[in-house]
């Protein structure tokens, strides 16, 4: 394996590496939402499930990207002189899936009695991994895509390694980022606006409309920050009372 003897290699594979936790956030934060539904004892199960299933989908896109290079990015058909691709059709529905899941989810926040009918609601194991596999395929493509723009076709190799470098250091973290939302109740109202606006994204990158992710992502930094926070003078204020 010549290929690793190149200091080249190393530093796509870093950088590579990185960028997929990056992206992966949005798929963590999803599963971790979703997962936070069931019996605890079945939470943990449901998200390394729900990335396990991430990380098939998305070495699998990469074994066959000839495949994919030459059919899922050109135009099936057009409108109005606009050309939709299966990416192009994977991403208007795929948003347009997480625009609804998550205003749901925040409707049933707001709603009276909300963890009696959630609790009935996501019961079923199967359904949420059902989610988790939509949210998986959506997000698949899109990873893939910008590994494909960063590392040449034929280094498949280092993409591979990459993705699944990026689902277990994912799989290690996503209990901490479960818990947290859920002990959070203001954070997974932020995190289900973030996914709103990715789902907004989404589509508008499905009618060829670019956005440029640094600004998402710099929104998503930041509102954090300042929830973070607001959670820690709320502490203070509990703190002082007591």
């Amino acid at each position: 394996m010549e290929i690793f003897l190149m200091p080249e290699t190393w530093i796509a594979l870093l950088t590579l590496t990185f960028l997929e936790i990056v992206l992966g956030v949005d798929n963590v934060i999803f599963i971790s939402i979703v997962a936070n539904k069931l019996p605890k004892d079945e939470q943990k199960k449901a998200r390394n499930t729900g990335l396990a299933l991430a990380l098939v989908f998305r070495v699998a896109l990469l074994i066959s990207l000839t495949w994919l290079l030459q059919h899922l990015i050109n135009p099936i058909f057009t409108i109005y002189g606009m050309g939709f691709s299966i990416r192009e059709i994977i991403l208007l529905l795929g948003g347009l899936f997480l625009l609804a899941k998550s205003t749901s989810e925040i409707h049933h926040k707001m709603a009276e009695g909300d963890h009696e009918e959630t609790a009935t609601a996501f019961k079923n194991f199967r359904r949420v991994v059902l989610q988790i596999v939509i949210i998986d395929i959506v997000f698949s493509f899109d990873s893939i895509l910008t590994a494909v723009g960063l590392v040449d076709a034929d280094k498949v190799i280092i993409m591979i390694l990459a993705v699944v470098i990026s689902m277990f250091v994912m799989m290690a973290f996503s209990g901490k980022i479960a818990g947290f939302i859920s002990q959070n109740p203001t954070i997974e109202i932020l995190a289900l606006s973030f996914l709103i606006l990715i789902g907004f994204m989404l589509m508008l990158e499905g009618v060829h409309i670019e956005v440029p992710k640094g600004y998402i992502y710099f929104a998503v930094f930041f509102s954090l920050v300042v929830e973070m926070v607001n959670l820690k003078l709320r502490s203070k204020k509990i703190s002082a009372k007591h």
